[in-house]
Formats: C-alpha cells, structure tokens, sequence
C-alpha cells in the first residue's frame, strides 16, 4: 500500500467481516417491493445517523416531478417512500463522491420457485441469498460500509461523500431523478449496481412496449369466418424478432461486442381470449427493445412503429385494421461517459491493486440510474457493483460474500484516493 491510512482501512474491514455480512443479511430480511420501501428507507436512515452522517430524508413531490424532461409516467405518488442522501462532510480542497443505489427490489409472489424463503438472507456455499441480495443492497451496503470503516479507521476526508439511497428504480428511476432535482451532484459518482465487480462506464437502454390488435369476431361454430387474434399476434411476435435480427446485425458499440445479448427486442407477454369456449378475436402484446448509449432513443421507438406498420400494410386484414403501437412502463434512455474518465481509472486499478486482476471493462446489460446523474446532474458516473446481472431478478437470487468484501474494500480505497484523505 502506498500509504498507512489506506493499509489501516483495509484492516479495519477485514477485523470487521462479520459486522459486514450481518448488516447485509439484516437489509435483505427487510422485504422493499417497489412502492413498499418504508421499513428499509427508515433502517438505512438510523443506521447512517449512527455511523455520524447527516442525513437528508424526504418525500418525492409527485407533481414537481412531473414537470421535469426526464420524468416517466407512473401508477402512484411517493407518499411514506422517501429518498435518503447520507452526507459526510470533507475538510475542503478534495473532489467530491457521490455513491448510488437502491433498496427497492421486484415481487417474490408467494414464493414461488425458492428454495427457502426469499427473505431469509441465509448463507450457503459463499452466498448470502434472498430477494435484493444482489440487486441491489449488497451494492447498498459496500456503500454504507465502506465510509464507516474509513472513519473507523481514522481516516479523515478533505472531499465530501454523498451516499444516495433511493426508491422506485425498478419502475422508473425517480428516485435518483429527484435526488437531481434536489440539487445533489459531485465532481463523479459510482454506482452499485450490479456488475459481477465489472467496471462499467455504459449502460444499455430500455424500452417497454405494447402492441394491441383487433381482429374479425366469430362465433365458435362459425370460427372459420373471423379473423383471430392469435393468429394476428402470431405475425407481430414474428415481425418484432425480424426487427431484433436486424438490430442485432447492424447496432455496434464497443462496450457491447455481443449484440444478441445486449439488444434485445422481443415480446414478453402474449394476452389473447378470455374464455377456452369462445373466439379470441383480440391479442395484447407487451415486449422490450434494449438500446446501446449513441442510439437515437426516439428513432428506436419509431423503427418499431415503422416495422409493425410495414406489417399491417402487407396483410389483407391489418391493413385495414393496423394493430396500435404504445410505448408505456418503462422507458430508460442508455447512458455512459467516456472509458478513459479519472473515476472509470480510479475503480480499475483499485481492483487491480486488491484482486491482483485487470478488471473487465465492458458496458452494463441493463438500464441504471446512471442516466440522470450524467445527464441532469453533470455528476460522470461509473457502475461497479458486487451484484451479477445475471442472477438479479432471479429465483434463489444470491451474491458472493467475497465479491461483496472486495466492493467494500474497493469502495473504501476510492473513496479515500478520490476525496484525498488528511495527513
């Protein structure tokens, strides 16, 4: 190590392992379903107060949100959901950090699919496992963990350190919007997000989508005389998987050198009928399309417009009857800011220096809240997460205790290079 502080730090997490995976596994016992992160906001809020942060809680104003450009029409206000920013302030004369994250994590069901309960936090094999382990309070965590082991260490900071938590990024991203349009920004920030410790100056784009198509009414008897919706919506989930076989052809980014994994475009639900005894006359679809960060956002939208009405221009029946293209849901545009940037930099040979590895460098197959930092808030951020991509969201939904150590570790050393630490 270059200096003792930096030594002093990571012995101070080390002597702390266990500290460190009870917090995690208390954040994960807490169930935060999107619109139900009350008990988690206010855990995270009275732990950063413990740890000597100030802390910032508060509630969205829904109306104020809907007058910025970057808002996405939502089900549901943000009353008793607040957002938490955790500030530690610096001497002066260091750059400024802000670390991202959020506590609100996709419905279990009854728990179907699981092999223990989904917010059990139990521990096997390396793993701690439940809903939000990976996606994404692990991330969270390193974040919380990492300023309270700098100052347990003694460690004093000349930059300030904003740890934001939010709310509702699984169905919008508001949460991190809001905390924009508080005011809150830094010289660069690093998302938690999950990376399988990969660091990721990009993320991808997504678009939700539905398609609704109307066909000829029959009875079942005479079924032969209508037009069926399944048959109608059959072509459509055919003309979208074109339109994916031409993107995947044609879309490159250097950060995304597997097109087919990281531009999806495909139908995700097929609705159609409503009674195993009577003619399905009428189909809803509801897919997604992935962008990469240089892609026209709105262009993309309109080439699936386009192809679903080149479609309808070609069929005797939809040409006269053209299925109804809505973009509604989620709608997060790619983002990512340049590979060479000083906190990309600092966050490679940082991993390099512990894990004694080159990190990967490659950009996140999945959207983050990234987009409003670097876009609203002139605040460059990198995703470095101990979270992998491709276990969130999943049943048995777990993240290696190693990997969430090493985040700690990794989150603790930027923080004191970035910020610059007082003799």
């Amino acid at each position: 190590m270059s200096s003792g502080s930096r030594q002093a730090v990571l012995d101070t997490i080390d002597r702390n392992r266990d500290k460190a995976i009870a917090f995690l596994q208390k954040m994960v016992t807490i169930p935060s379903v999107t619109g139900d992160e009350a008990a988690i906001q206010a855990f995270v809020a009275d732990y950063m107060k413990g740890i000597g942060l100030e802390v910032d809680i508060w509630e969205t104003d829904w109306e104020e949100l809907k007058k910025h450009p970057g808002y996405r029409p939502v089900d549901r206000g943000y009353e008793g959901r607040p957002n938490i920013v955790g500030t530690r302030k610096g001497s002066g004369g260091g750059r400024s950090l802000l670390l991202n994250g959020h506590t609100d994590v996709i419905p279990v069901g009854n728990g179907e699919g699981w092999s223990d309960n989904p917010w059990s936090a139990a521990i096997k094999d390396g793993r701690i496992y439940g809903r939000g382990s990976c996606d994404m309070k692990s991330g969270v965590a390193s974040h919380i963990l990492a300023v309270e082991f700098l100052r347990e260490a003694g460690v004093r900071l000349k930059g300030d350190v904003f740890i934001n938590v939010v709310i509702d990024e699984e169905v919008s991203g508001h949460g991190t919007l809001d905390t924009v349009i508080r005011g809150y920004k830094a010289d660069a920030g690093i998302s938690g997000e999950t990376s399988d410790l990969a660091v990721q100056p990009a993320c991808i784009g997504r678009i939700w989508f539905e398609i609704s198509v109307e066909g000829k009414p029959a009875g079942i008897q005479k079924r032969y005389q209508g037009i069926s919706g399944i048959a109608l919506g059959n072509k459509i989930v055919q003309a979208v998987q074109e339109l994916e076989d031409h993107r995947v052809a044609t879309v490159k980014h250097p950060l995304y050198p597997n097109a087919l994994d990281s531009l999806p475009c495909m139908i995700g639900s097929f609705q159609a009928g409503n009674y195993p005894s009577a003619f399905p006359a009428t189909a809803l679809l509801k897919g997604s399309i992935g962008t990469v960060p240089g892609e026209d956002h709105e262009g993309v939208k309109q080439s699936l417009v386009d192809k679903i009405a080149a479609l309808a221009a070609s069929d005797d029946w939809m040409k006269d009857h053209p299925p109804v293209v809505r973009f509604v849901g989620y709608d997060a545009q790619a983002s990512e800011i340049p590979r060479d940037h000083p906190i990309v930099d600092l966050v490679s040979k940082t991993f390099t220096e512990l894990t004694g590895r080159l990190p990967e460098i490659s950009g996140r197959q999945g959207a983050a809240d990234t987009r409003f930092l670097n876009e609203y808030a002139a605040t460059p951020t990198v995703i470095f997460g101990p979270g992998s991509t491709a276990v969130m969201h999943a049943n048995d939904e777990y993240v290696s205790i190693e990997d969430y150590m090493t985040a700690i570790k990794v989150m603790a050393l930027c923080i004191h290079d970035w910020c610059g630490a007082e003799d």
